[in-house]
């Protein structure tokens, strides 16, 4: 009998909670057919049968939150082989979104073993969309590559199954409403806490106790830069203003690289980061979550904005690969197009600073003794105050400063 394990999927995994079940009890798989789709506070992952076999039994239902390490299922091989055997092979491969990472190693298997259970191809997100509309995906014909289920397709399918004839809609729309609860019958609403929502809270709060937040305040003018932007648009080239930043931050982080760091405690080190991977916070249907953009010291303004762009968008279609939400070293969160004027964010631990930037608006402020209507922002820089001091900090933000208030300098800064 073989034990089916939540391994650590992700960057410090320590935990998981199981949204779904690809099989029953009973069912034939075929090994690396994906099995039981999981979810973590970074990502959803597609785990798959390490082998070919029988599901006997199924040991923690759907919606539950478990330990690395927790067996899920039981499967049946019929090769008569151990547990503590399987755990001594390489780790299966797992699937992430689109994306198969890691190493396997084939069980041989003879034809006539082999099951002919239908694998159903369909990425975590789009078996989502299916498990919120109540749709079973084996009853649809994917249109994507390999005869992948795409998002499409699902909708397809709804529509198609939801169209009414004539007569059946008139008589559905003279039906009476059904009946409105009295107030005092009404139900208490409640949202699960659990899953991405609940990772979050957990890392946060590990992050508020362990490190000494220290949040300093600054106001930038990007008139000059809001300018250059509108000049490049006109040329057929949109850049966002947040590629920018991230370009600008990355120079100050040479500059001061002490908020490129992680404290290392247990070895008594500050550990001074050789790269430059900054995080984007983006703002998902569940929940924060940041991916990364790594090395971002040997890329353009454009190569920046194209790549966290893309990475926005996988985000948000919970699509991000590992290597993606993960090996960041400083974090950036812009909610500027949100508003607001001001936070104390709290620091993606173990990193040592993260910088949030706010809403943009023009005020008059005084330049060379005249008063000017200027495009002023509000920077809040969170940052660790075992690791560095408030005139440092200040340091950092009155450099970065200078680049966005004169964006063409930082031309004369790139190697």
């Amino acid at each position: 009998m073989i034990e089916v394990k939540l391994h650590d999927i992700g960057e410090g995994m320590t935990e998981g909670e199981v949204l779904a079940y690809f099989v029953k009890v009973g069912d034939q798989v075929v090994s690396d057919q994906p099995i039981v789709e999981v979810q973590t506070d970074k990502m959803t992952a597609e785990l798959p049968s390490p082998v070919s076999g029988t599901v006997k039994e199924i040991l923690v239902e759907a919606g539950t939150n478990v330990d690395v390490g927790t067996t899920l299922l039981l499967i049946d091989s019929g090769s008569g082989m151990k547990n503590n055997q399987v755990e001594k092979k390489e780790p299966v491969a797992f699937q992430i979104g689109n994306v198969i990472s890691g190493t396997k190693k084939e069980l041989s298997v003879t034809l006539s073993q082999a099951p002919t259970q239908k694998v159903i191809l369909a990425a975590p997100y789009t078996r989502k969309i299916a498990r919120e509309l109540g749709i079973d995906l084996g009853e649809i014909k994917g249109t994507g590559p390999a005869g992948r289920i795409t998002d499409e397709d699902v909708y397809g399918y709804v529509n198609r199954k939801h169209e009414k004839p004539a007569v059946m809609q008139e008589e559905m729309e003279t039906m009476e409403p059904a009946p409105i609860l009295p107030e005092s019958q009404s139900v208490e609403k409640t949202l699960p806490f659990k899953g991405r929502r609940k990772q979050i809270a957990s890392k946060m709060a590990k992050s508020l106790y362990t490190i000494p937040h220290v949040t300093h305040f600054e106001e930038v003018d990007v008139t000059r830069l809001i300018s250059l932007r509108s000049e490049w648009k006109d040329q057929g080239k949109t850049i966002s203003v947040a590629a920018f930043f991230i370009k600008a931050l990355q120079l100050a982080l040479v500059k001061f690289p002490i908020f490129n760091a992680r404290l290392d405690e247990e070895q008594q080190l500050i550990r001074l980061n050789s790269e430059c991977n900054i995080g984007v916070a983006v703002d998902t249907e569940e929940g924060l979550i940041v991916p990364v953009i790594h090395q971002a010291g040997q890329k353009s303004i454009l190569e920046i904005h194209a790549e966290m762009k893309e990475l926005i968008h996988k985000a948000q279609s919970n699509e991000l690969t590992a290597r993606e939400i993960s090996g960041g070293t400083f974090t950036m969160s812009n909610v500027g197009p949100l508003g607001g004027i001001g936070a104390t964010p709290i620091i993606n631990f173990p990193e040592v600073a993260l910088i949030s930037f706010h809403k943009t608006k023009q005020q008059p402020v005084v330049r060379n003794n005249e008063i000017v209507i200027r495009s002023m922002m509000n920077l809040s820089m969170s940052f660790d105050h075992r690791v560095a001091d408030g005139a440092t900090a200040v340091g950092f933000t009155n450099y970065f400063s200078e680049l966005i208030e004169n964006p063409a300098s930082m031309l004369l800064e790139l190697k």
